[in-house]
């Protein structure tokens, strides 16, 4: 195996000939159903020849039509396992394939002249083509999801580097397990970073002890992410990985941008790299979030607002203190506010807050007391199902928080908080967010962190729809809550 192998011939779960021969399946299959279609039930336009048309003089030009999808995939690389590729890419690349086919197919009509033709029926056979592609890469992106969740298929990362650019790769493999990178820990030459660590994810040494740590854990990819006024020790460092038939991905000095920002200009034959001044968050989507939180609020009033009714009545049978807990949050930008939530501990709790923390040893950034004794026996209900937290939804209606987004800190915690920490402080905290729905209260701070600053580097409403719909098995299977 080299290092500099290629995206193409890199590992995967499924056989390579599996979707040749599956695309090739599906290809006559589009005709004998297209031909059934205009043949069987006469869609759109009917037959007016009474002579029924037989399936076989189309056998011919369905086999050159296979092979010309097949030529055409090929070409546009369909078949490489590319890291990161959307689906509406893939998509698009099946659309223009099966275009050119139909294209030749329907040139091999005119010029053949056969007794038998129907130029409605290849219309047919592309439109199923390219649904049949279409769900199948489909169907292919949710396995590997589903089998690189539970351990199949995944490639043991590790990191040289962990500088600002280090981070964000981490955050990204931990944001999106499903691409397939489970990162197993990092080198750096600075003996600062090596001693703190990230999270769960372990330093292990300086970069001197690359080939030691191929061999002790089973190393897929190395990815180096020094910049390139580090030439000749990243040269070093790619010959060890050449030596260990490891495979190696090295971040270019102009990924240490935002690509996502950048446009390709055409100056008279000279390129030109623009980046642009896009930031997340621009005032539209501010306008579309918070229109989205309220819709959502609104329209689940009629279910939230019965269901605190009797969290409420609860708590005051209990009879441990007030029904509602008001406590100090760090909000966008530094603001700070009242969240709102139903109380789940002794009146006292905060008060034995700090004693907890010095036994425990916690984090103080995000601390996580298991078996808090402060809970009470109804707080403990409300918090394995995160119902004391709909109170919280007062605070989106007031604007100070948001349905998803970075959980918000207390005063406290944001005193712990190093210069890249503040980031996750950009935007409206949430009520859940992009790590509660990858691990809840089992991510350390800096995971959390990395993923929240991938959330709002990456935010779309999409993103903010499949994070509500994540939360909810979450929730219901009560998973990750203390």
């Amino acid at each position: 195996m080299s290092a500099n192998r290629p995206l193409s011939e890199r590992p995967t779960i499924e056989p390579r000939w599996l979707f040749p021969l599956l695309d090739a399946l599906l290809a006559l299959l589009a005709f004998a159903i297209a031909y059934v279609l205009r043949y069987e039930l006469q869609i759109i336009r009917p037959i007016l020849d009474p002579v029924k048309r037989d399936f076989t003089p189309y056998l011919p030009y369905a086999a050159v039509y296979v092979v010309l999808i097949w030529l055409n995939y090929q070409r546009n690389h369909l078949y490489r396992n590319i890291v990161g590729r959307a689906w509406l890419e893939e998509v698009y690349l099946i659309g223009s394939s099966v275009a050119v086919a139909i294209v030749i197919v329907l040139a091999m009509f005119f010029i053949l002249q056969p007794t038998v033709y129907s130029r409605l029926m290849l219309i047919y056979v592309a439109a199923l083509t390219l649904i049949g592609g279409a769900l199948t890469r489909l169907i292919r992106r949710w396995a590997l999801a589903y089998l690189r969740h539970h351990g199949i298929g995944i490639r043991r990362a590790l990191i040289v580097g962990m500088g600002e650019i280090g981070q964000d790769m981490l955050g990204i493999m931990l944001a999106r397990p499903e691409l397939g990178y489970r990162p197993i820990g990092f080198l750096d030459d600075n003996l600062e970073k090596i001693n703190d660590g990230v999270g769960r994810v372990q330093a292990l040494g300086d970069t001197s002890r690359l080939a030691e740590v191929i061999d002790a854990y089973a190393v897929d990819t190395v990815i180096i992410t020094f910049r390139w006024k580090h030439y000749e020790r990243i040269e070093q460092l790619s010959e060890v990985c050449r030596a260990g038939a490891t495979d190696l991905r090295i971040v270019p000095e102009l990924m240490q941008l935002d690509i996502r920002q950048v446009q390709v200009e055409n100056l008279d034959g000279i390129p030109l790299l623009g980046f642009g001044a896009q930031r997340p968050f621009s005032r539209v989507d501010q306008m579309l979030k918070r229109g989205l939180d309220l819709l959502l609020v609104t329209l689940g009033l009629p279910l939230w607002a019965p269901i605190s009714s009797l969290v409420y009545l609860a708590l005051k049978l209990e009879g441990e203190g007030p029904a509602l807990f008001r406590q100090l949050r760090v909000g966008k930008n530094g603001r700070q506010f009242e969240m709102i939530k139903f109380r789940s501990m002794v009146a006292d709790a905060e008060a034995m807050h700090d004693d907890m923390l010095r036994e425990s040893g916690e984090d103080p950034r995000h601390p996580k007391f298991v078996d808090d004794p402060r809970v009470t026996r109804v707080g403990k209900f409300l918090r394995r199902t995160s119902l004391d937290e709909l109170p919280n939804l007062i605070n989106v209606l007031r604007g100070e928080m948001s349905l998803v987004g970075p959980r918000p800190p207390t005063p406290d915690e944001v005193k712990h908080y190093e210069a890249r920490h503040t980031r996750r402080l950009q935007i409206t905290p949430g009520i859940t967010g992009w790590w509660q729905v990858r691990g809840r209260s089992n991510v350390p701070f800096d995971e959390m962190c990395a993923m929240d600053i991938y959330y709002i580097n990456n935010w779309s409403l999409s993103m903010d729809v499949e994070i509500l719909l994540l939360t909810i098995p979450r929730v219901v299977l009560r998973s990750g809550a203390y």
